[in-house]
């Protein structure tokens, strides 16, 4: 892959109200000059999680433009080319994807569904920050991964691995 163009990466997530969209906007604010983030999910909320955006916020990444689609948006001719789509729920990497135009390279890098905890806001509060410092940490080996010099298998095998970092839903749950 060349090293002097921006790669397009494509997080899904089945509502992409929360874990999806805090990878599209960590991705943007740590690497936007490499990279061109964006975010769907495979029935979207509508809206993004109020959380979500707090949490943006607080950490100093834009908020601006984000909003809950349909993944469908991704899979028409005129769509940008993805060259990396990562399922960050579990429900997401296992439904049927639309076929992604131009072959991207693909990793699930499930984590825990911030939305889904319940009880006062501090406890969900957490479970959004937790969510963030995940995300924070798989972006970061992502963006220090050697593109242009690693071959597809290589790739293929980081990016699996990055999914399986620390709060990983596929470690804790024992699942392939």
């Amino acid at each position: 892959m060349p090293a002097d163009r921006i790669y397009n990466v494509l997080f899904l997530c089945t509502g992409n109200s929360a874990r999806s969209i805090l990878g599209e906007a960590l991705l943007n604010h740590v690497a936007g000059d490499r990279f061109h983030a964006y975010s769907a999910g495979s029935t979207p909320k509508g809206q993004v999680h109020p959380m979500s955006l707090a949490v943006l916020k607080e950490a100093g990444i834009s908020t601006e433009g984000l909003r809950s689609k349909a993944w469908d948006e991704f899979a028409v001719p005129d769509a940008p080319k993805m060259d990396f789509v990562f399922t960050v729920c579990d429900n997401a990497a296992g439904e049927a994807c639309p076929i992604w135009p131009g072959q991207p390279m693909t990793a699930h890098w499930g984590i825990e569904d911030p939305a889904a905890v319940d009880g006062p806001e501090f406890a969900r509060r957490a479970a959004f920050e937790d969510a963030l410092r995940f995300m924070r940490n798989r972006i970061a080996a992502f963006v220090n991964l050697p593109l242009a010099s690693i071959d597809n298998m290589a790739l293929g095998s980081k990016l699996r691995g990055i999914g399986a970092m620390d709060g990983s839903t596929t470690k804790a749950s024992g699942a392939a």
